[in-house]
């Protein structure tokens, strides 16, 4: 049946097919009324296929069956937690803007300022990492956001290390926007040599093993060819946060080297608020470089270390953004230091460092 109108009464009808005439405009509205429903049903099918694909996560085979990967009970440990912190999150998230949310729930706490706080997620997530991190290797030292706090971060040391950041992206998390992530880096001898990140809301969990690769969902991510080692700034896709700096001076610092960006020539600007998330997007090519450190809103270790982990074992430069510390790059890089730059290629992040610091 379509809807006709009378026009004894200008009202819609309905009739049979095969007793109206139906007119052009009528037919296109069923037409377009018949694609939407098609359309919506193969989101429907699409979505359900995508979620069995991706609902079982476990460390790719090409890791645990390596001779040389000598980190694979650290690894299936850290998959595990994440899983589980990450599981932790999803009960807000799925109440967030329904009669069932409660923020009370979240009992946030401010550490800095407003703008930098903590969940109780966050500590749960951050408690429940450690204490198994703990059970399994009693004689590894562990650097958590929560933990640390506003204090001084503990000292990379040469003891097996693990950097934690139980949610990065709190500010998306607490809001409902679904670019947060568990973050778990590993080191050994004072340098990154294994992270993992996953992200819940998303269902994608990120994989790297310093001279093994880095994998997403399982499959490994390009290197460095292509159209990654091509890349120039005039093209490129470039994220930036903007942090807790709330001051005029570094505000304005911010917003100068946006501008040169746009003055240069960008294909666009973006700001995700999760930096793990930034290098794991760098990383697979979404996005093509990433930049803090203008002002004060550097990043610390546990916003770094498994990130990197994912962008070198995937081809990516990731140095310094200030001129004098660039010379540490990949797995020398500074965890400790508040500037970073990281881009698919060395040209595109050398463009950019000049571009945003106006050299």
């Amino acid at each position: 049946q379509l809807p006709t109108s009378c026009k004894k009464c200008n009202c819609l009808h309905y009739y049979p097919l095969e007793n109206m005439r139906f007119t052009v405009a009528a037919a296109a509205v069923a037409v377009t009324s018949i694609a939407a429903a098609s359309a919506f049903s193969a989101i429907k099918r699409s979505s359900r296929a995508s979620s069995a694909k991706h609902q079982h996560f476990s460390v790719p085979n090409e890791l645990l069956e390596s001779t040389t990967c000598d980190c694979k009970d650290e690894l299936v440990l850290a998959v595990q937690l994440a899983l589980e912190a990450g599981k932790n999150m999803t009960k807000h998230y799925d109440s967030k803007g329904t009669a069932d949310e409660n923020m009370g729930d979240l009992q946030i706490s401010t550490k800095m300022n407003d703008a930098d706080f903590a969940t109780a997620i966050d500590v749960e997530n951050e408690n429940y990492i450690s204490d198994e991190i703990l059970k399994k290797f009693p004689g590894h030292v562990i650097i958590g956001e929560e933990s640390t706090g506003t204090g001084t971060i503990p000292p990379l040391t040469n003891k097996p290390t693990w950097i934690i950041d139980p949610i990065d992206g709190t500010s998306n998390f607490a809001s409902g926007l679904p670019l947060s992530c568990v973050s778990i880096g590993f080191c050994r001898d004072g340098k990154p040599y294994m992270g993992v990140v996953f992200a819940p809301m998303t269902n994608e969990l990120y994989i790297g093993v310093q001279g093994h690769g880095a994998y997403r969902n399982g499959i490994r991510l390009l290197g460095c060819s292509g159209e990654k080692a091509t890349k120039t700034l005039s093209h490129s896709v470039v994220n930036f946060e903007f942090g807790y700096a709330r001051d005029e001076e570094d505000v304005e610092k911010m917003a100068l080297a946006v501008k040169r960006l746009l003055q240069h020539g960008v294909r666009t600007t973006r700001t995700l608020g999760s930096g793990v998330l930034d290098l794991c997007y760098v990383a697979c090519g979404r996005m093509d470089v990433v930049y803090t450190g203008i002002a004060a809103e550097g990043w610390k270790p546990w916003d770094y270390c498994a990130g990197l982990v994912i962008a070198v074992e995937s081809g990516c430069t990731m140095s310094h953004l200030s001129p004098s510390e660039m010379d540490k790059a990949g797995y020398d890089f500074n965890l400790y230091s508040k500037n970073m730059i990281c881009g698919v290629n060395s040209k595109v992040v050398d463009e950019c460092r000049s571009c945003v610091l106006g050299l």
